[in-house]
């Protein structure tokens, strides 16, 4: 299993090796110990979930406030488009976005750290994503941005087909960015300036996607 950075600080790619065959195929979708080789506590982790959304469904961008919760974020049928906000404060991407293809081809799993906002769009008529979150949910806790926010421009690949109403009714970055910082009594994080991108890390010509 490769392991790749990304553009945003502490976010992840774990990249299986699948084993294929006439039968079909085989691959490991998570290893403990290669996880705590790059800082990743697997013991850490008390809670799975499943999701299944239907082609042009988007879900986000979701996270949470207090000290947030880590994920494991893969595809286990299909394809989405993937997105992460880094929504720390005291972090040196803040503001900033990272978006990839995860599908069930390459079985990439992105590890997302406390403090970012996650969100998705399905790309394939059945599509199954798996989280794996190092907390129990705690409704109260929720952030939500709204997934067309000027600010962020996240170049969603296609026409929103199926979104939440709480999803619609989700406030604006510059609204929660305020009060993150707000809450932040670190100087830096007050002055720092908002930038935003958008990689695909390693992706190939083939659509593949590649760790850096």
């Amino acid at each position: 299993m490769q392991v790749g950075r990304t553009s945003l600080a502490g976010v992840l790619v774990f990249l299986p090796q699948p084993h294929r065959d006439d039968r079909g195929l085989f691959t490991r979708t998570f290893d403990s110990g290669i996880a705590r080789e790059h800082g990743v506590r697997p013991e850490s982790f008390v809670q799975d979930s499943q999701s299944r959304s239907r082609r042009g469904t988007l879900r986000g961008l979701h996270g949470r406030g207090g000290r947030g919760e880590a994920k494991l974020i893969r595809c286990a049928r299909g394809a989405v488009f993937d997105v992460l906000v880094d929504a720390r404060p005291d972090s040196p991407t803040f503001g900033h976005r990272f978006s990839m293809v995860l599908d069930d081809v390459d079985f990439a799993t992105l590890y997302a750290p406390p403090g970012l906002l996650h969100g998705f769009q399905a790309l394939t008529e059945q599509t199954d994503v798996c989280y794996r979150i190092d907390r129990e949910h705690v409704p109260g806790e929720d952030l939500s941005v709204r997934y067309d926010d000027p600010d962020l421009a996240v170049p969603w690949p296609e026409p929103v087909l199926a979104i939440s109403e709480r999803d619609l009714a989700a406030g604006s970055w510059q609204q929660l960015r305020d009060r993150l910082i707000a809450a932040t009594p670190r100087a830096d994080a007050r002055d720092r300036r908002f930038h935003r991108t958008s990689r695909h890390p390693g992706r190939g010509q083939d659509g593949r996607n590649r760790p850096l």
